[in-house]
């Protein structure tokens, strides 16, 4: 078997992603820091691997820096890049570029998902919050009447006193929210078939079955990847075991819930929801969801928006400083858990 090239003390790195990914995220600040811990190769950003600056580029990169965007690493671009040994991505998912062949070449793979989860679960425990107030609606109603409602004899369904929270998976993102809730007078179910009674209890969340979930929750926030087995895992069995007035959240995946039955369920009034995510995304004009008053729909707006991407390229930087000194990164995606990840 042929001896693997040395790994440079600078690696040489570029970048994979849309240029307008680059922009967002990599500001100038961020290409310095890079540039101190790599030979980082000049523009243009690499969006397409099939170009004569592409395969030069590719001959001789030791480590990519890939984002929204980046074309997929099969075989045929592997082969263009004898020497890269790895690839830190400034986003969350890696599935839409790492490939079968990365992991049978031994390609080491970083993830910004740990600094995208904080974003989300901060979104996530704000609308719990509001809804539990009936904010959104109050607000509405106070723009028309322009006068205060009767706060003394509010219904004792308003309020986060109490409350019961569900989660619908021990994800990354499911792991920030309950960890966000603690400070928080609620309790917090919490439905995955892959965390034992053991780590629930050191989570501090009481462990569920699915129906459970969705019948004693006073607010379900799905975290679920999809994947073949969790689409249409909210089915209309469950939304339709919900709590009268209970809210419904989702920031995972807008087909991980049958979206035809939460629309039936909404027009009758029964629960709230509030759906950062749709399928498919944005909602065709007509569709009925857009009529529900008793549904927020947001734009996809919960992850790393704005000033929070320096997050992600902050963690990206510090992936690549600490896998050029040789210590491996801080945040490697595993080959086994990549089905489960969002």
């Amino acid at each position: 078997m042929p001896t693997a090239p040395t790994v440079r003390a600078r690696p040489r790195a570029a970048l994979a992603m849309k240029p307008d990914a680059a922009a967002a995220v990599l500001g100038p600040e961020t290409l310095a820091a890079l540039g101190a811990v790599c030979e980082l190769t000049p523009p243009p950003v690499l969006d397409d691997f099939t170009t004569d600056h592409a395969r030069a580029t590719l001959a001789d990169v030791e480590i990519l820096i890939t984002g929204w965007g980046c074309p997929p690493l099969d075989r045929a671009v592997l082969d263009l890049a004898p020497r890269l040994r790895a690839v830190a991505h400034t986003a969350g998912t890696v599935r839409g570029h790492i490939t079968e062949a990365c992991w049978e070449r031994g390609i080491e793979v970083s993830s910004a998902a740990a600094a995208n989860a904080l974003p989300v679960a901060e979104y996530t425990v704000a609308m719990i919050l509001l809804s539990g107030k009936r904010a959104l609606e109050r607000a509405r109603d106070y723009r028309a009447a322009r006068d205060r409602d009767n706060w003394l004899g509010m219904d004792g369904n308003v309020g986060n006193y109490g409350r019961t929270v569900g989660i619908l998976s021990a994800s990354l993102i499911g792991r920030r929210v309950i960890e966000l809730l603690r400070p928080y007078d609620v309790r917090v179910l919490l439905h995955d078939p892959y965390v034992s009674d053991e780590e629930a209890a050191a989570l501090g969340v009481r462990p569920v079955g699915l129906g459970e979930l969705f019948a004693r929750s006073d607010t379900v926030s799905v975290h679920t990847p999809l994947l073949p087995a969790t689409r249409g895992l909210v089915s209309r069995e469950l939304l339709t075991s919900m709590r009268p007035d209970s809210v419904l959240i989702n920031t995972s995946r807008g087909a991980v819930v049958d979206q035809d039955a939460l629309t039936d369920v909404l027009r009758r009034e029964r629960i709230r929801a509030v759906l950062d995510v749709t399928e498919p995304e944005a909602l065709p004009p007509d569709h009925p969801l857009w009529t529900c008053e008793n549904a927020l729909i947001t734009p996809h707006l919960a992850g790393s928006q704005g000033n929070e991407t320096r997050r992600l390229a902050d963690l990206a930087v510090g992936e690549v400083e600490r896998w050029a000194a040789g210590d491996g990164f801080a945040h490697p995606v595993r080959r086994e858990r990549l089905a489960f990840l969002a």
